[in-house]
């Protein structure tokens, strides 16, 4: 390695701005009074029977407020003198393993004690039906067992397909509560066919198990609670489309494009279903989708991975260069498993790595093939939940000064890692 180290060395690094990108960005402060409302508004109550065990479905993605969100709908539940537990609505996330999915939970700090209620986890399901194609659909044994059942998720666009039902109330009635079996299925065919699949499926266990309502959360641009809006499970279909335009309109994104190299401080599926969001790197998993933000980046270099991922790195395929410590840290079994559930088998493909994390930038830019790597458009952001503060290098200056939306923060400074 002492010649590739001798090489890069070579390769400037630029001086670096830090810069706050704003957006339009709603916000709810009192969750437990807006779940409430939304709860009201819809005139859900009078579906929770004196003495129904009702199962609540959280699943395994990042929620701005889950467990206030969560205690809120635990306490409305035993208001009504009926019995709340949860029940992990995650796929094949956490290893597929019972526990695995406890812990993911936890991670989300959806616990017993946070939230006052039991927490079920089981792997076992039920098959409520079959497509005319042949996939089977399943659901949750526990949940299809309960008196009822409440589904609680944020709704925002996939990284995979678009369709009118993509991350949402409706995927996680079809994958989430499908466990590993539900998500093996529903992912057989590929993302060519998901959105199609997720509909129907989704109508049939709709149709089998005792669904009452949903609990769907959109985020603003800085991921934080725009608005909880309840959905009876009867308007679903016609409801949830609406709701993810409105999120949609509502995403973050790099008001600078195009990138030379994007340095991104950490990846993990606490951070994004894909490690990093497509959205914001513009590296999408599979054909299917359109960018509704724009981003166009030449090079991806990944640093690190968030401690609650717990060493899975799945979406480490879509950058280009990462770091030896990153590759220290991949428990492959967790990622491979997302890998073969998703058919998406590029997510865990191992980028070149290097001994340091200047290197890993350093080698970004000699391969990000600009005219002139003295004025490398260079932008680093902690992770792709987090692109409010950003750093961007100085060649970009003049035309942040000139951008909307865009504020100076410092003067330009070293690049430090």
């Amino acid at each position: 390695m002492k010649e590739i180290e001798e090489l890069l060395d070579q390769v400037p690094l630029p001086r670096m701005v830090k810069i706050r990108q704003h957006f339009e960005a709603p916000e709810i402060k009192e969750i437990a009074k807006a779940v409430d409302d939304a709860v009201a508004k819809a005139e859900v109550s009078g579906r929770i029977q004196q003495g129904d065990q009702v199962a609540i479905a959280v699943g395994s993605r990042g929620v701005a407020e889950l467990p206030a969100i969560v205690k809120a709908i635990v306490t409305l539940v035993e208001s009504l003198g009926a019995f709340p537990f949860i029940v992990p609505a995650m796929g094949s996330h956490g290893g597929a393993t019972a526990e695995g999915q406890k812990e993911v939970l936890a991670d989300l700090g959806i616990t017993e004690e946070t939230v006052g209620a039991p927490i079920r986890s089981s792997m076992e399901v039920v098959e409520v039906g079959e497509l005319a194609n042949g996939l089977q659909i399943y659901t949750d044994k526990l949940a299809y067992n309960a008196d009822k059942i409440i589904v609680i998720n944020r709704i925002k666009a996939h990284t995979a397909f678009d369709g009118p039902f993509e991350s949402g109330l409706m995927k996680m009635i079809t994958i989430g509560l499908g466990k590993r079996k539900g998500a093996d299925s529903a992912h057989q065919f590929g993302f060519g066919h998901m959105a199609k699949h997720v509909q129907e499926m989704a109508e049939i266990v709709l149709r089998k198990a005792p669904i009452i309502f949903g609990v769907a959360s959109i985020e603003n641009a800085y991921d934080r609670p725009a608005r909880i809006v309840v959905v009876p499970a009867e308007k679903l279909v016609e409801v949830e489309p609406e709701l993810l335009l409105e999120a949609k309109s509502l995403m973050a994104r790099l008001l600078l494009n195009p990138i030379d190299v994007l340095v991104v401080n950490e990846i993990g599926k606490d951070i994004s279903g894909s490690g990093m969001d497509p959205q914001i790197t513009g590296r999408y998993p599979t054909p299917f989708k359109k960018s509704p933000t724009g981003t166009r980046v030449s090079r991806v270099v990944v640093l690190d991975l968030t401690e609650k991922t717990h060493g899975n790195v799945n979406g480490i395929g879509y950058a280009d260069v990462t770091t030896k410590n990153v590759f220290d840290q991949i428990c492959w079994e967790k990622g491979y498993f997302n890998a073969l559930t998703s058919t998406v088998v590029k997510a865990v493909k191992i980028p070149m790595f290097l001994r340091t994390e200047k290197l890993a930038v350093q080698a970004g830019i000699k391969t990000c093939n600009a005219f002139d790597l003295s004025q490398v458009r260079l932008v680093r952001i902690n992770n792709t939940l987090d692109v409010e503060d950003i750093w961007i290098s100085e060649s970009m200056l003049p035309e942040a000064k000139q951008q909307n939306g865009i504020e100076i923060l410092s003067e330009p400074e070293e690049l430090t890692f």
